[in-house]
């Protein structure tokens, strides 16, 4: 068998080589033997290639002719020849030997390609392999070419172009990881490191004389006030626990018999805020039309109505000296332009107006010494104003969104601020210093306000509720769920001892909560629409709620009015 492939192959390349055939026979003899020979030209010869060139190496031998096979015979004429073609001969036998090993190394090439072709990863989704040949920049699809033909075709582009896949295997996955997490650490190290060097380097910049004047004005006035309260606190705790809990249900019994004693039509426009002057005697009011009135408590009759604003009013507030004197500000009032205007008892018209605001202005309020005024802005930054100068001494940036509501500690001391960024931040104005982060709400902070015991910060939010902040433990000790709707005012009214929590809602209800116990007293209902504000007086004789129905109520007991 394997002689007779040999014979087949040398036979065959005869037929390609021209001087070789003509060599070998004649034109009558190739024909004859060609078309007895041409049904073997399409044969298939089974066999390894280590065979094939086993059987090449063996030397010829003369071929015979067996029964019923006809055999090529190969015969020259050595007389004639010998002597003139021995070099040829020669010459082509080296010829011959050359093409084999050619087409030897093809196959083997082929069969190294169709195995790299079987190993292969490609993608197994169509729309993958066409991105793929778009970018080798192939044509995506030929003509009659179906999926399997076109991932084929890719596999034998991926091995002509020497890649050894077309996807990302496991342990290409695995290597990667490990460099991202190489790289992560790198990045971790070279972090640490850059906080440490932070940590150790303090950083300042230059402060107005005006700032410094004022650091030192709140610290003097707030540390008597601080003494002082701490000794309250003491003499309240030597206190027999039966007067404890006979001033807890006094207070407890005015809220349950509150009623809704009065309701007035404020404005043209929705009522925004609402604010009880320290006398107990006034109200004030802030509407959408831009107007801020005053009307005189328990009768809630019209006194005065201050013109000087375009936009939304945000807030209004009284001073803490207000009523001492009628031709000194007492009233400030801020609205969407940006613009802050400060009242008198005897006017009409704005005394000063606080520039710098570029943006809307949600929420002011003032200091307990009454000289400072702080503003929320809409430009992620609050301010602070010395009203004696009527110039800025504080402009604090360090929220991620708009500043919608600003309180001060009953002290003096410290400063909160909530924002739409749903934090809330606790400022030292001794130092300038963020001391306390407050993170836990899920939406915006509407509004804050600290206890009168010193150490509860409220927070209302648009997320329906309303967190109980321990400033000592530095994070929120109780969540209050307040409304079905967001909370959009916070207040807490009364002594140190005893106090009270306000909500207001824009479910159209105003709540009041126990103090340290946080259950529900009472539940003010009353208005056709979402309540905007709620206040009550120092006393703790009337409660006021300002609602977007352009109403505001008044609550009182029987006895007070």
């Amino acid at each position: 068998k394997q002689w007779y492939q040999r014979r087949v192959r040398v036979f065959s390349t005869l037929q390609i080589n021209p001087l070789l055939r003509q060599g070998a026979m004649s034109d009558s003899e190739e024909d004859e033997r060609v078309t007895k020979l041409n049904f073997k030209k399409d044969r298939i010869h089974f066999g390894s290639l280590e065979e094939s060139s086993v059987a090449a190496s063996i030397p010829e031998k003369p071929a015979q002719e067996t029964e019923g096979e006809a055999m090529v015979e190969f015969s020259a004429d050595q007389s004639d020849t010998e002597s003139d073609d021995s070099g040829a001969g020669e010459e082509d036998k080296t010829g011959v030997q050359t093409l084999v090993d050619e087409h030897q190394a093809q196959l083997w090439e082929e069969l190294a390609k169709k195995k790299a072709a079987r190993n292969i990863a490609v993608p197994t989704e169509d729309k993958r392999v066409k991105v793929m040949l778009r970018e080798m920049e192939e044509p995506i699809c030929l003509f009659g070419e179906g999926p399997y033909e076109r991932r084929e075709r890719l596999k034998q582009l991926l091995v002509a172009a020497g890649k050894l896949s077309g996807v990302t295997t496991h342990q290409d996955l695995v290597e990667q990881q490990q460099q991202q997490q190489q790289q992560q650490q790198q990045q971790d190290t070279q972090q640490q490191q850059e906080t440490t060097e932070d940590k150790q380097e303090v950083w300042y910049h230059e402060g107005t004389g005006s700032l410094k004047r004022a650091r030192f004005f709140i610290a003097e006035f707030s540390l008597p006030r601080a003494k002082k309260r701490l000794q309250q606190a003491k003499e309240w705790q030597g206190k027999p626990a039966t007067v404890k809990h006979s001033e807890k249900q006094d207070v407890h019994k005015f809220v349950h018999t509150l009623n809704n004693e009065c309701s007035q039509i404020g404005d043209t426009r929705p009522l925004s805020y609402c604010n009880i002057s320290p006398c107990s005697g006034y109200l004030a009011t802030g509407s959408w039309s831009g107007l801020v009135k005053l009307w005189r408590l328990p009768s809630c009759n019209p006194v005065a109505t201050l013109a000087g604003h375009n936009g939304r009013i945000g807030a209004v507030t009284f001073s803490p000296q207000a009523g001492l004197a009628d031709n000194v500000a007492c009233l400030a009032s801020c609205d969407s332009d940006g613009v802050v205007n400060l009242w008198s008892m005897s006017s009409t018209r704005p005394v000063a107006e606080l520039p710098g605001h570029n943006c809307r202005v949600a929420r002011l309020n003032y200091h307990p010494s009454g000289r400072f005024l702080g503003t929320a802005c809409y430009d992620h930054s609050w301010r602070l104003w010395d009203l004696e100068s009527s110039s800025e001494v504080l402009h604090q940036e360090g929220h991620s969104g708009p500043v919608y509501s600003v309180a001060f500690h009953g002290d003096g001391s410290l400063l909160a601020t909530g924002g739409l960024d749903s934090y809330c931040r606790v400022w030292d104005l001794r130092t300038g210093r963020a001391v306390l982060f407050l993170e836990g709400h899920l939406k915006s902070v509407l509004s804050c306000d600290f206890a009168p015991d010193g150490y509860h910060l409220g927070t209302g939010s648009e997320d329906n509720s309303c967190k109980i902040w321990d400033l000592r433990q530095c994070k929120s000790i109780y969540n209050i769920p307040a409304h079905n709707n967001m909370v959009t005012y916070c207040k807490f009214s009364g002594t140190p001892n005893n106090s009270m929590l306000l909500t207001a809602s824009y479910d159209s209800t105003a709540k009041v909560w126990s103090h340290r116990g946080w259950m529900p007293l009472k539940n003010l209902s009353g208005h056709d629409n979402k309540v905007m504000c709620v206040d009550c007086s120092w006393d703790k004789k009337y409660i006021v709620t300002a609602s977007y129905d352009r109403t505001f109520k008044l609550w009182t007991n029987k006895s007070f009015s």
